[in-house]
């Protein structure tokens, strides 16, 4: 068989969700509204945050940077699915695939991050309060937010550097509808143990490591909420956390699932409905869970809203 390392390599051929020509249109009608809600939807919270001043708090802060990693990390995979349904040609250069493959795992590195700094900001709001603003200060916010940022794409950067070391022949079929490390590296001809150790690293570290971090906030969390006498103050310090706590339990489901079964079985089944949980919906929920669950976001669209459509009686 004829290697082909990855200056030879065309490009891959990117099976999508289904390669049934009868489920083209209904798939690409589908995603491409729900690629329209999660932009417009996260768009929105960004907006209402930003303009509302009530809201110019760490915790929104926390998550105008979750929302524009949603945008991001749809912006990376959806397009490019979308044009591969509609076309015949459904490949991917492989330099459009190692960009693809390089922005998706930053912003997932970032993302599970950003919701271990985002548990650890409703850890001190409930359990220090009075002192809430003093420890969760805008310097601090700021450096937590950078650190994220530049951890995941130190993350990805090391995840893509190691994907030039590797050779890939046959047909390069990609049964995926996106270039993601896990799939790509099934594609190599060559030994990939060390991708494989370099990834089971940063899995334990991102995935294991930041949930065990978050739990350990919830833990005392819900210590705190316990010892709160009064049934009202409970539900208040409880709907506090239940938009992040629903957004976690979500991600970290599918993401641990999808890149910690490489480390143990290398024939692993396909992962395509998964990573399109993480990957596509995941991003549309957040904002209406956000908005749907808390009270300040509501009332500061409403606000807006009213704004616009009765002037004369704000």
């Amino acid at each position: 068989m004829e290697w082909k390392n990855q200056n030879s390599t065309p490009s891959f051929i990117l099976i999508g969700l289904s390669n049934h020509p009868q489920l083209q249109i209904l798939l690409f009608f589908i995603f491409f509204v729900i690629y329209v809600i999660s932009l417009l939807g996260n768009i929105l919270i960004v907006t209402i945050i930003i303009i509302d001043t009530r809201l110019h708090l760490p915790m929104y802060f926390f998550l105008i940077n979750l929302s524009a990693l949603d945008i991001w990390c749809t912006s990376v995979a959806v397009p490019k699915m979308l044009t591969n349904i509609i076309m015949k040609r459904k490949d991917i250069s492989f330099a459009g695939c190692v960009v693809q493959l390089c922005f998706f795992t930053s912003a997932l590195g970032t993302e599970l991050l950003l919701l271990t700094v985002m548990g650890f900001d409703r850890y001190i709001a409930i359990c220090y309060p009075f002192h809430y603003t003093i420890i969760m200060n805008k310097k601090l916010c700021l450096l937590l937010a950078a650190a994220v940022w530049i951890i995941g794409l130190v993350n990805s950067l090391v995840h893509t550097g190691l994907i030039f070391r590797l050779h890939f022949c046959g047909d390069n079929i990609l049964d995926h509808f996106f270039c993601e490390v896990p799939s790509v590296l099934r594609l190599s001809c060559t030994d990939t143990r060390l991708n494989d150790l370099v990834m089971t690293a940063a899995d334990s570290f991102f995935g294991i490591s930041c949930f065990l971090l978050t739990l350990v906030s919830y833990t005392y969390i819900i210590s705190a909420v316990i010892k709160i006498r009064s049934a009202e103050g409970k539900r208040k310090a409880f709907s506090t956390c239940a938009s992040h706590l629903t957004v976690v339990g979500l991600y970290y489901a599918t993401v641990i699932y999808t890149y910690l079964r490489p480390a143990f079985s290398y024939a692993m089944a396909d992962d395509k409905i998964v990573s399109a949980l993480y990957t596509i919906l995941s991003p549309v929920l957040n904002p209406i869970v956000y908005s749907l669950r808390t009270k300040e976001v509501k009332e500061a669209f409403m606000k807006i809203v009213g704004k616009k459509i009765f002037p004369q009686r704000i």
